[in-house]
């Protein structure tokens, strides 16, 4: 059986040479063959261990991050131990119902991780011949991310938030309440860069879901070393992939927040020297975070998903800051939070017209969800742009000028917060009863203003 910070059974070589302690970095002398990102085993004068990554490796140099700290080192007696390949921890289901730090170790009182065996964090995006196409959906108990933005199994599907924003809360109720068909499910939460109290509110909570043997739980805070919160979200799919390949399960696994994930790797990339691309972030951001969104999906042959749902801070609202903008790229649509809509007191607060799911159509409608999935959704989302449009012109000529139809879109925009998308942060909202919600908004207005809807369900439902 194997523990946590194994790295691996490879030889390891130590050097007494330790000419530098600056800050969380420490730097040894006289050292051959040593490369970036190899796990590092350091021994104290009293004996005690701590662990750390290569940043950097030039010539007879390494400069080691250490994981933990480095109060009370003395370079004198200080040894360091290089094992010759990346950190490699145990994999399982001796993770499930685990509440551990952003390294990987317990802080629920139990027990280190033991497993059978053990992979490397680095991991590797699953090869693009070997995908199969996300399918089947991953329903998480909101409406309006159920209904709009369905999560399909196998896909990466990120939050788009602000400051001030409940995107925690909804990040914490979307792992507490997720299902995927009835079949084995399992949820992996990583928490990245929290403050104290927000790590004790996500563990709260979880607790019921950890308690049933569902959930890994990882926290990282904001005062753990910054080389941690690189950890994290690779501990947490590396962890999250074994279960769903080799165990059969759908994993869903949250990450959150991937900005001040994005914000770690800037201040590292420093620390290494190099050279600093757009708003000082390194210039391998998009391929490193690509490196981490990559690894989900679904593997020919291989029982189980992965699916990836990482939120994201925008600083200042900006959309176009480099790390919504990259993840972007990479990843199928969005759930954009909006800060006017959380203004109304509605949660949560979804700009629908701005979020987007790529992959719905593969993941909802007849034999997967309701038949008429699809078509509600596209007929509220038209309703709801035309009503947007019909907004702006009432600024301009007064509501009292509208035609009656238009009258009608108002109030399909009025009602359309409070009557759909509006539900508790504890109610699990079943998919049933949020297609019925989002009938109940489209009836405001007069049939002949639901063509996208089939004549049979309009009958079915009594429009006029």
């Amino acid at each position: 059986m194997t523990a946590p910070w194994d790295p691996s059974a490879h030889e390891e070589v130590e050097y007494t040479d330790v000419r530098e302690l600056r800050g969380p970095l420490l730097v040894v002398g006289g050292v051959a063959g040593v490369g970036w990102d190899e796990f590092v085993r350091i021994t104290l004068g009293t004996g005690e261990q701590r662990h750390g990554l290569v940043l950097e490796a030039d010539r007879d140099l390494a400069v080691v991050q250490v994981l933990e700290d480095t109060a009370g080192m003395d370079p004198a007696t200080t040894r360091a131990a290089f094992t010759g390949s990346p950190l490699r921890v145990p994999v399982g289901t001796g993770w499930l119902g685990r509440v551990c730090n952003g390294r990987g170790e317990p802080v629920d009182g139990g027990p280190p991780v033991f497993g059978a065996t053990t992979a490397p964090v680095g991991g590797a995006p699953i090869n693009p011949r070997r995908r199969e196409p996300p399918a089947e959906p991953v329903l998480t108990g909101i409406g309006a991310v159920d209904v709009l933005t369905t999560l399909v199994r196998g896909q990466k599907l990120p939050v788009f938030s602000a400051a001030g924003l409940p995107h925690l809360e909804l990040a914490v109720q979307i792992a507490a309440q997720s299902t995927s068909g009835g079949e084995s499910f399992s949820v992996v939460f990583a928490g990245i860069g929290l403050t104290h109290a927000d790590a004790a509110f996500v563990r709260n909570a979880l607790a019921e879901r950890s308690g049933a043997g569902e959930l890994v739980l990882l926290l990282n805070t904001a005062d753990d070393p910054v080389i941690e919160r690189l950890l994290t979200p690779r501990i947490a799919l590396t962890v999250a992939e074994h279960l769903a390949f080799e165990g059969g399960r759908h994993v869903l696994v949250v990450m959150t927040d991937m900005t001040a994930y994005a914000e770690a790797l800037r201040e590292v990339s420093a620390a290494r020297g190099e050279i600093p691309a757009r708003r000082a972030y390194p210039g391998y951001l998009y391929s490193d975070l690509a490196s981490l969104y990559e690894r989900c999906g679904r593997i020919q042959g291989r029982p189980g998903s992965v699916t990836v749902l990482p939120v994201l801070t925008m600083p200042a609202g900006d959309i176009t800051h480099p790390v919504p903008d990259l993840t972007g790229y990479i990843t199928e649509g969005q759930i954009v939070l909006s800060h006017e809509v959380h203004a109304r007191g509605v949660y949560p607060p979804v700009d629908v017209l701005s979020s987007l799911s790529r992959l719905m159509r593969r993941g909802a409608g007849p034999g997967r969800t309701r038949p008429d999935h699809l078509d509600v959704a596209a007929q509220l989302l038209a309703a709801l742009a035309r009503a947007r449009q019909v907004g702006e012109l009432a600024d301009l000529i007064g509501r009292s000028a509208l035609s009656p139809t238009d009258q009608r879109y108002l109030e399909l925009d009025g009602a359309f917060p409070h009557r759909f998308l509006a539900q508790r942060p504890d109610r699990n909202l079943p998919l049933e009863d949020a297609l019925d919600r989002a009938w109940e908004v489209l009836l405001t207005l007069p049939r002949s203003q639901l063509a996208m809807l089939p004549t049979e369900l309009l009958d079915a439902r009594g429009a006029r």
